[in-house]
């Protein structure tokens, strides 16, 4: 089948960005700030100063861990018709935005702090709409105790919305809680390595490092199964080098360094390559993800998990600006969406705004209506004897039209996608003339729509381990 795929490296290019990554791996090594996870990289074979914290990893390190990583696995729901197989087939698969500061309220239209009745109704809004197709905890709310907000974020998540979740994990006591939940929600530990609900994004420190918590969090969720996301955030002249060539290869020196700790915690667990990495704004040193640059940093990230054969997310969706809407010019657009078609089976994005610092359930409306019409770039085409259709060419003959024939009754609206003009009314850029319109489609949706739930015994279980972690990070 024929999908747009947009690719940057030729071969060439492609095995310097593979040589120069082993190379930094074996030469410069990765920081890693766990005594436990050095211990571990050493026994499979690195060169570990345990004094500078330094993990120098050889090539075969990385060709072993390549082996052992699955190329095909899923990310499971709590509702079965929501599971998601990688690599994906076609379409890429769009979540939410994450872990942004606060939302906009659907009453007031004013920007607020968010509690965990916000994060469920954004979760809720999200189960409700078929472009969405896994969730992010979206926002970081403020009624819970701040060490342990990740964790009650992944709950209101998983209890507001049927499809797959997808956060972060910051320590070990972390983990083995998300874990327990979850195998408290599918039946068992065993069910949840073969149905992992959940998934956590790991993003190294860069340039080369690795935080304790979460690295030491990372081998514990690869143990149970727990598909690992290792998100690559490599900064052009902040945190990697300016060069678009130095980027490339400090982040896809990072993901294999994050996989090799994955397989060597547990080899055969499930792992994706991750990248957002983007220049920053030279005047703000914010995040840009709107500059000419991003889409190719995506699409030779997407062609390096390609080549290793590994699931992807390298790419967004999103077209959210400084506040709801879509407040971006159609350069920063396209730069922002091009991303994803770039090689890649999974994308962040959705309801966000403001470099990811708010939230809406009208900017989720608006993004979602916008994917639901883009994807159709991403569809796949047959192509074989029977669609170039020969016989068809034979029967209308020289100079003649196909617009009589049976054929084009019958195919074409199989072979052609028709605009949604009620949509593509949204799409105007720099303007928010659709907001309103898409908070009371926001507001029917949630009135309408009926989320699968959790048992309630479950659910006295589940809130008693968070109470339990709740106590323990207070000591």
């Amino acid at each position: 089948m024929a999908v747009i795929r947009v690719k940057i490296l030729d071969k060439s290019e492609e095995d310097i960005v593979h040589d120069q990554s082993l190379k930094s791996l074996n030469e410069i090594g990765v920081l890693v700030r766990s005594e436990s996870v050095l211990k571990l990289l050493d026994e499979s074979g690195a060169n570990v100063d345990h004094k500078k914290l330094i993990a120098k990893i050889p090539e075969e390190m990385v060709k072993e861990a390549l082996s052992k990583a699955p190329k095909e696995f899923k990310l499971c729901a709590r509702d079965p018709k929501n599971d998601i197989e990688l690599p994906v087939d076609g379409i890429p698969k769009i979540s939410t935005d994450g872990l942004t500061v606060y939302t906009i309220d659907p009453d007031t239209g004013q920007k607020r702090s968010a509690v965990r009745k916000d994060l469920v109704r954004l979760a809720n809004l999200a189960d409700a709409l078929d472009p969405v197709d896994f969730f992010w905890p979206m926002v970081t709310v403020n009624d819970v105790p701040e060490a342990t907000h990740s964790t009650h974020e992944y709950w209101a998540s998983m209890r507001g919305c049927a499809k797959h979740v997808q956060g972060d994990t910051l320590s070990v006591l972390e983990a083995k809680t998300q874990i327990e939940m979850a195998s408290l929600v599918v039946g068992g530990r065993d069910e949840l390595r073969k149905r992992p609900i959940f998934s956590s994004m790991m993003c190294p420190i860069a340039p080369l490092s690795f935080e304790k918590g979460a690295v030491e969090a990372q081998v514990e969720l690869a143990k149970a199964g727990i598909p690992v996301v290792s998100m690559s955030m490599s900064l052009s002249g902040m945190s990697a080098p300016v060069t678009f060539a130095g980027t490339i290869v400090n982040a896809n020196t990072e993901n294999l360094a994050s996989l090799v700790i994955t397989q060597s915690a547990q080899p055969g667990a499930p792992h994706i390559y991750s990248s957002e990495s983007s220049p920053i704004d030279m005047l703000t040193g914010n995040m840009n993800w709107t500059v000419s640059e991003f889409p190719a940093i995506c699409a030779a990230g997407g062609q390096m998990a390609k080549r290793y054969g590994r699931p992807a997310m390298v790419g967004g969706w999103g077209v959210g600006g400084s506040k709801p809407g879509i407040n971006m010019s159609f350069c920063e657009v396209t730069a922002s969406i091009m991303g994803i078609m770039c090689n890649t089976d999974l994308g962040p994005g959705i309801g966000g705004f403001d470099d990811a610092k708010g939230c809406a359930l009208e900017q989720i409306v608006i993004d979602a209506y916008f994917w639901d019409e883009y994807r159709q770039f991403l569809r796949k085409f047959s192509v074989t004897e029977e669609e170039v259709a020969l016989d068809v060419v034979r029967e209308v003959g020289h100079g003649n039209s196909f617009l009589t024939h049976p054929h084009t009754a019958k195919n074409f609206k199989k072979a052609l996608h028709f605009w949604d003009k009620k949509k593509l009314a949204w799409q105007a850029t720099l303007s928010d003339s659709m907001v309103g319109e898409a908070r009371e489609v926001a507001k029917a949706i949630l009135k309408e729509h009926e989320v699968k739930q959790i048992g309630p015994d479950i659910v006295k279980q589940c809130d008693a381990v968070l109470g339990d972690f709740d106590k323990a990070r207070a000591k």
